[in-house]
Formats: structure tokens, C-alpha cells, sequence
């Protein structure tokens, strides 16, 4: 039976995606698709089959025509092409109607789950959140993120009247670990502004990417509104130096040292998100019936995708109350993921060698110990070139951690790993100091019903996302909610009507002065 996605995929994550039968992908420049005269091999990370050909792009040319042929005003605002917000909006209603089928939600799961291994829970989520965001821009959403406002002037006939305006060119860079929701929301939040992006996702994960576009374009979306560049991160890096001054803003998730030296190429036209030590504190109010639930969300927020999620937990901060009780429940909850369900899988970006090896640096640490994990897995055909490792938990004393292995303790290893620390009742000032030392303020969470606890941890306190109460995360917050890092001026935000507006906008102030000509008007004297 003919399948719903059949109308847009050229990929079968189901039957095809194999080494006899590998995906190829296209670049998308100019409004037109066009194959690549050399490909790359991408190979599968659960068996090391060469699985995906993705384009060896060279010629930039093309992709540079496409940045300088945008106008700094956009291609929509609040006073051109404004018919664009009604036309996206319906882009987005048959978008969304059409991932609402079971069989294209199946198809962008099993896709994501083909090329970054978790759960099928893991990736379905992925799919409603992008389903869900397309939903609450459907119709009139989109034009309402262009709402401005006015204010009356100092004379009849005077008016000052502010405008959200797009930047026009611009290029987003997106990371692997969540190959349809991160790349999608940036997408259409800089098209629903009146910016043309050219857009490259990771290698790694691009097929996913590649095939959103395609259902888009399929429901009503102008190929030519956006470019789509399958290459290296070399070439990638060359097109945005050579194109420094034509773009007006680069949007890049991923490394810290990528993105600082991007924001230096840029001259700080950056919005970033870019790696987090996400932070856990529980506070001193055990309570006994609540020690499964906490134990249960610090499981998932430590190794859920394998840990490969900026808003991760890397760090437990673990009152003494709650520790003695609280760790052998994590060891249990954390030897009940397996290699079968996907509910721990390949780590892309770290090797067992490199996890080893900060692994043994941290236990070098004096007073650390290993609690759980802490060895590769077995019994698999992920290749050498990625990770796979068990769900991992090392303490490191307080005393430690505030010292000179600061920043090895608080380095992110982007796998299934995680610091514990215990503290005491004198400690909360030690370990507040701990977190103002953190940089890349992302997520995190106070666990606690104590209000004034509670208080005295968020008050000083700066992370972007931040959860708190019993049922405190540092992973998994609700629909519609602001994503980004805070503390940083340069930070993003995904999600949400404000983050749109702030991350792919600027404030454009347009001061109406109609008249009428003042009565008796005269030309006044020199002041």
C-alpha cells in the first residue's frame, strides 16, 4: 500500500539505507535540487556500513549568489510581501496535517532513529515537537510574530511605530543530536521572520534535514526560499568567511570552539548554543516517598539518547539526605538500559578511547570513585569510529571539584557520563560558587519543595532553561517553551513566539509625522 511520505521521500529508512542501497542526497540552491559530482560516505552506527552518500560540495559559488541575492530587508516584512506570513502559515497547517499521519510520523522516526540510534519514545518525541511547533504557527501564527506596536507622538499627526524586520541573509549551522526538531524550528523561525537561510546540518544526520525540506516544498513551500549545503565543515567555514559581510547572521549550534571562532569570522553577528555543563542540585528535604520518581527523572536526564543532548544532566549535586538512598537506585535504573530497545546507543562524536580517557583522567582526581558503568559495550557492530559505552557515574568530592580540577570535572563529555557530588548542610555557598564558575548557562534544575531553597539556587543562578520542584529536570520541558542559554548575549532560543522574534528579528522604530501643518505656522527663529 502506497504510503503518505511516498509523495516527497527519496529515501526508505525501512527497506533501503543499506550498503547495497544507500540514501543520496542533494544540495538545494537556486530553488532546484542538484546531485553532487563527488559524495562522501556516511557510515551506519550500528553496523558500519557506508549507508548514506551525502554531496562532496566544492563549488560555493552558487550558495554565495544565493546569500548576496536576498535584500537586508528580507524577503517579507511588516511593509513588503506581507501576503508571505499567510502563505507560511498555510505551509504550516499542511505540514502538520500531513506528520500527523501515522505513517509519516513513523517515517521521520525510523529515519531519525536510522542515523543518531535512540529510543523509538526518543524519537517520536522529536517528531510531535516539530509537529506540534508547525501547528501553533498554522493559519495566522506567523503573521502574528510580526505584531509591533505604537506610540503617540508629541503633535497631532505624529506617531512612533515599532516593527519586528527580518536581518535578510542568513546561514544556520545545526547540530546532530536532534536531527529534525533543532534544524526544523531554526528553519522556520527564520523563514517565518523574512530571512533566507542557507542552512547545513551534520553529515552525520543531514538526511533527516534534507527530507523535511522536501515534504515542505511538497506542501506549498518556494524551494528558492532557502538553500541547503551538504559539505564539510572546511568548506563550510570558507563560504562563511569569504560571505562574512554579506551575512547578517549566522545561528550555530554545537561545539564551544567552533562557536567562538565563528563569532570572531562574523565580528560577533552570532547567535549561539553551543555545549552546556547542565547542573542538578538536590536540596536537603528528603522525602522518602518521592526517592523513585527523582531517582527515575535523574536516570533519564543523565543517559536518555546516550546522553547526547546539550540539556543533558553532567552534574548531581546531591544532598546528603538524599545520597546514601538515592545512588543505588540511579546504579538499578541505569543497568536496565540496553543496545536492544536503543535505549543506550553509539555516541557520535566521542570514541571509546577519548571516553576512556577522561573517564580515567576524572579518577585520577583524588578521592574520586567509580559507582557504576565505566566500560565499553559488548556484543555489537557499532564501528570504531563512534562510541558505545554503559551509563557511567563517578563521584568527585565537593572539596575537589572546588579546586584546581575544576575545569576537568566540569568539562562535558557528550556520552553517557556523569559527576555525583555530595554535600552537606554548610556546603550550599561552596556549591554555588561552583555554579557561577560554569560557563554555557543551558539547563538545569532544583530539586526541592522548599520554596526559600528553591529561591536561594535560582536567585543565584543563571541557566537559560530551569526547572524546579520534586519533579525537577534538566531534560524534556514542556510544548511551547523558551530553549536557549542565558548569560550570554549571544545566546539563541528555539521554541517559542519570543525566541523566534529575538533570535531572527530586530527592532525597527518608523516615526509617522503626516501633519497637519501647525496653524499660523512660521518659520521659527534660530534655536
Amino acid at each position: 500500500m502506497t504510503k503518505l511520505w511516498n509523495a516527497f521521500a527519496t529515501v526508505d529508512p525501512f527497506a533501503g539505507m543499506t550498503g547495497q542501497d544507500p540514501a543520496i542526497l542533494q544540495d538545494l540552491v537556486g530553488g532546484f535540487w542538484v546531485d553532487g559530482e563527488t559524495h562522501r560516505d556516511v557510515v551506519d552506527p550500528m553496523n558500519g556500513e557506508a549507508f548514506i552518500k551525502v554531496p562532496d560540495t566544492q563549488l560555493l559559488e552558487p550558495f554565495f549568489e544565493g546569500l548576496i541575492k536576498c535584500p537586508k530587508s528580507g524577503l517579507h516584512n511588516p511593509l513588503k510581501n506581507n501576503d508571505r506570513y499567510v502563505y507560511l502559515g498555510r505551509v504550516c497547517a499542511k505540514a502538520a496535517q500531513m506528520m500527523a499521519d501515522p505513517d509519516v510520523e513513523a517515517y521521520f522516526a525510523r529515519l531519525i532513529q536510522r542515523v543518531m540510534p535512540k529510543s523509538w519514545a526518543q524519537c517520536v518525541g522529536e517528531v510531535t515537537v516539530t509537529r506540534v511547533f508547525l501547528e501553533n504557527f498554522s493559519g495566522d501564527g506567523v503573521r502574528f510574530l510580526a505584531r509591533g506596536f505604537s506610540n503617540p507622538g508629541d503633535h497631532p499627526g505624529q506617531e512612533s511605530r515599532g516593527y519586528r524586520w527580518p536581518f535578510g541573509p542568513v546561514v544556520i549551522v545545526a547540530p546532530f543530536n536532534f536531527p529534525l526538531e533543532i534544524p526544523a524550528l531554526q528553519t522556520m523561525g527564520a523563514l517565518f521572520m523574512g530571512n533566507r537561510p542557507l542552512v547545513k546540518a551534520a553529515d552525520k544526520v543531514c538526511v533527516v534535514l534534507e527530507q523535511f525540506i522536501r515534504m515542505l516544498i511538497h506542501c506549498g513551500l518556494d524551494p528558492d526560499d532557502l538553500d541547503l549545503i551538504q559539505c564539510p565543515g572546511r568548506r563550510m567555514n570558507e563560504l562563511i568567511s569569504s560571505a562574512a559581510d554579506e551575512i547578517r547572521l549566522v545561528q550555530f549550534t554545537g561545539s564551544s570552539w567552533v562557536a567562538e571562532s565563528l563569532a570572531e569570522t562574523m565580528h560577533g553577528k552570532v547567535r549561539l548554543e553551543d555545549a552546556g555543563f547542565d547542573w542538578k542540585v538536590i536540596g536537603p528535604d528528603y522525602d522518602e516517598e518521592w526517592l523513585d520518581y527523582v531517582a527515575w527523572q535523574s536516570d533519564e536526564d543523565a543517559y536518555n539518547a546516550s546522553g547526547q543532548k546539550c540539556s543533558a544532566q553532567s552534574v548531581l549535586f546531591v544532598h546528603d539526605n538524599w545520597a546514601d538512598q538515592l545512588v543505588p537506585k540511579l546504579k538499578e535504573l541505569a543497568a536496565r538500559r540496553s543496545l536492544d530497545d536503543l535505549t543506550i546507543g553509539p555516541v557520535l562524536t566521542w570514541t571509546n578511547s577519548q571516553i576512556q580517557e577522561h573517564i580515567d583522567a576524572v579518577l585520577d582526581v583524588p578521592g574520586a570513585q567509580l559507582l557504576f558503568g565505566g566500560a565499553p559495550l559488548t556484543g555489537h557492530n557499532i564501528p570504531d569510529c563512534y562510541g558505545a559505552y554503559e551509563p557511567t557515574a563517578i563521584s568527585v568530592p565537593l572539596s575537589e571539584f572546588d579546586s584546581d580540577h575544576f575545569d576537568l570535572v566540569a568539562k562535558e563529555l557528550f556520552g553517557p557520563f556523569q559527576v555525583i557530588v555530595r554535600y552537606g548542610d554548610d556546603d550550599l555557598d561552596t556549591v554555588l560558587s561552583l555554579l557561577e564558575r560554569m560557563s554555557h548557562h543551558l539547563t538545569a534544575a532544583v530539586v526541592s519543595a522548599d520554596i526559600l531553597f528553591q529561591q536561594r539556587v535560582l536567585g543565584a543562578t543563571v541557566n537559560g532553561t530551569t526547572y524546579c520542584g520534586m519533579r525537577a529536570r534538566t531534560t524534556g520541558a514542556p510544548q511551547n517553551h523558551w530553549f536557549g542559554p542565558s548569560g550570554d548575549p549571544r545566546g539563541a532560543g528555539i521554541g517559542t513566539p519570543e525566541a523566534i522574534q529575538f533570535t531572527w528579528s530586530a527592532h525597527r522604530e518608523i516615526i509617522a509625522d503626516n501633519g497637519p501643518m501647525p496653524e499660523g505656522w512660521t518659520t521659527p527663529p534660530v534655536r
